[in-house]
């Protein structure tokens, strides 16, 4: 250790007698000696890097999922390791100090460059928001954040439920202050194309949360106190006519946002969780549905295989996929295969997205009393020609469906299944009894929804030979295409202005499509799945995987979006919750 009077020099008390009793003597006399320029010296590091630590580094790895409490354990373990070392330097002289305190600057400095560094590799990360080591970049920010706030107006016009516009406050008041908050996070949201917007308020103070979804993907937004999020869900709730005290409940509403005579039709779903409370906001729910079944994404032979099905009287098709991959939108595209005017086309939905032309849209209401299996049940006792069923929240439903007259009625079933013969298999499950659940079976067309590459700043590159013959690519594939998200201006990089710097710009569907003939109701009643699948192979109908694979061939998307969608999931229970959101 360093000699004391080295660190501790200045006499704060002396005496026979010291005070606060025997616990502070030192024989006859108490010395208490401190160095304030010395303390001063080193805590002036460690408070600096306490700051960036705190204040950055732990928010940056919470928002891109970087692994906080990891992190933070480095974090505290080479400060603590810092501080003895700037302390503890076992050498007897003034220069001992000098060198403890060097020592201890140098490995938080290492602290620091690792955890940038790092960072900075890593995917999750946007190129915007890479962490800079520039000064002057972090009080250019500072500012640009201070004059952001500073010059934050009301700018949006709102309309409720009714019609009527939302009146801005006073300004300089609270309520001023709120509303240009959440009209901030509204634009930011359409300006970088989200769907989807989800503002959190948690109970853990400094937790909460905007995320944009884009594409089908989350991305972290900004971080806001409990207090403010919570005021800006409740504001946007307001508008939507929402009680701004039911903070349990699952509760939806919508209004009408106009910024430059654009209009956005904004439906909202507020719920609370262990957690705190969730608002989601869907921006155009009824457009983001209405698709027509040339757009949706089907190959030549999988659409002639539709065309098959839909040509087809009767019998149960279902459609399949994970939540928010393309389901509703398939179902509304299915019943545009068939002529609304000369032939009784009826659905039944918690939740209606969007008004279908010419189709009778059944709302079911559980606070009516009724069931939704004996709702089903009506509504094919009537005889309709076509019926969407828009979910399976239980199983009574799919006996309701499975034991109806289908020689007639073409029956399109809703379910949330990754693949087709895991929606077959959830479809059995369902029914119960084998022979009942394929009796009227006429085919699966499952789905999922795959990011397409921006044609701005997509990058070509050759695939190496081993990953073309591992993944069964036609030979002649000479080029694939990645993500770029960033464009020459002036030999000058550029984030793109068309995807603004994430690599995607629109969504896609990818299809399984699985008629089902005598061969296959055999083998389902059977519940041969191995045997199945054989029969599958045999029609040549590509699965999900390699109808993506084609996409990544024919440059609409990524290999790594291709590994993205691929990963299968297991399937849902058939006993949904009758709440659950329809997705789009």
């Amino acid at each position: 250790m360093p000699d004391v009077a080295m660190l501790f020099d200045t006499p704060l008390l002396t005496g026979s007698t010291p005070v606060g009793g025997p616990l502070l003597a030192l024989g006859q006399s108490a010395f208490v000696l401190v160095s304030w320029w010395k303390m001063l010296l080193l805590f002036a590091p460690l408070l600096a890097w306490a700051v960036l630590v705190s204040n950055s580094f732990d928010k940056h790895a919470e928002r891109f999922h970087l692994g906080r409490e990891k992190w933070g354990a480095v974090h505290l373990t080479l400060g603590l390791v810092a501080v003895a070392v700037g302390l503890g330097m076992p050498i007897p002289a003034w220069w001992g100090f000098l060198i403890g305190f060097v020592a201890m600057v140098a490995i938080l400095a290492v602290d620091v460059l690792a955890f940038v560094s790092i960072a900075n590799k890593d995917e999750r990360v946007p190129d915007e928001h890479k962490l800079k080591l520039d000064m002057s970049s972090f009080a250019a920010a500072s500012a640009k954040r201070k004059a952001s706030r500073e010059a934050a107006t009301v700018s949006l016009e709102i309309r409720d439920p009714s019609g009527h516009t939302i009146k801005p406050p006073e300004k300089e008041t609270p309520e001023y202050e709120v509303r240009a908050a959440a009209e901030q996070i509204y634009i930011k949201a359409r300006e970088m194309r989200a769907a989807r917007l989800v503002i959190t308020a948690r109970t853990k103070e400094g937790a909460s949360s905007a995320e944009l979804v884009i594409d089908g993907v989350r991305h972290p937004g900004e971080q806001y106190p409990t207090a403010r999020a919570k005021a800006i869900i409740d504001f946007w709730k307001s508008c939507a006519g929402l009680d701004v005290k039911d903070i349990r409940r699952r509760i939806v509403g919508s209004c009408r946002v106009l910024r430059d005579a654009v209009k956005t039709d904004v439906r909202m779903v507020s719920i609370g969780h262990q957690g705190g409370l969730r608002l989601t906001m869907q921006f155009d729910a009824a457009e983001t549905v209405r698709r027509d079944p040339d757009d949706l994404g089907f190959s030549k032979q999988q659409r002639a295989a539709v065309d098959e099905m839909a040509e087809a009287q009767g019998g149960v098709v279902l459609l399949a996929a994970p939540a928010q991959n393309g389901r509703t939108t398939s179902l509304y595209s299915m019943l545009q295969l068939h002529d609304a005017y000369t032939s009784n086309i009826q659905t039944l939905e918690i939740e209606p997205m969007a008004e279908i032309e010419g189709v009778r849209q059944v709302v079911f209401e559980p606070s009516d009393g009724a069931e939704f299996s004996t709702t089903i049940r009506s509504i094919l006792r009537r005889d309709p020609d076509i019926v969407g069923v828009a979910e399976m929240p239980d199983v009574e439903t799919a006996k309701e469906i499975a034991n109806a007259d289908l020689s007639r009625t073409r029956v399109y079933v809703s379910l949330n299944a990754d693949a087709a013969l895991s929606a077959v298999q959830l479809w059995v499950k369902a029914v119960g009894d084998p022979k009942t659940a394929v009796k009227g079976l006429r085919g699966v067309i499952a789905q999922r929804l795959m990011r397409q590459l921006c044609g701005n700043c997509k990058i070509a590159y050759q695939p190496p030979a081993d990953l073309v013959k591992k993944l069964n690519l036609p030979g002649n594939v000479q080029q694939l295409f990645k993500k770029g998200g960033q464009v020459l201006i002036r030999n000058k990089a550029e984030i793109c202005p068309v995807c603004r710097g994430i690599g995607y710009e629109a969504q896609i569907g990818v299809f399984e499509v699985m008629p089902i003939g005598d061969a296959e109701r055999e083998l389902i009643g059977a519940q041969d799945w191995s045997g199945l699948r054989s029969e599958m192979r045999k029609r040549k109908q590509p699965g999900i995987q390699q109808a993506a694979l084609m996409k990544a061939v024919e440059g609409e998307t990524s290999m790594e979006e291709v590994q993205r969608i691929s990963q299968t999931k297991k399937p849902a229970k058939s006993g949904q919750s009758k709440k659950a959101e329809p997705k789009a």
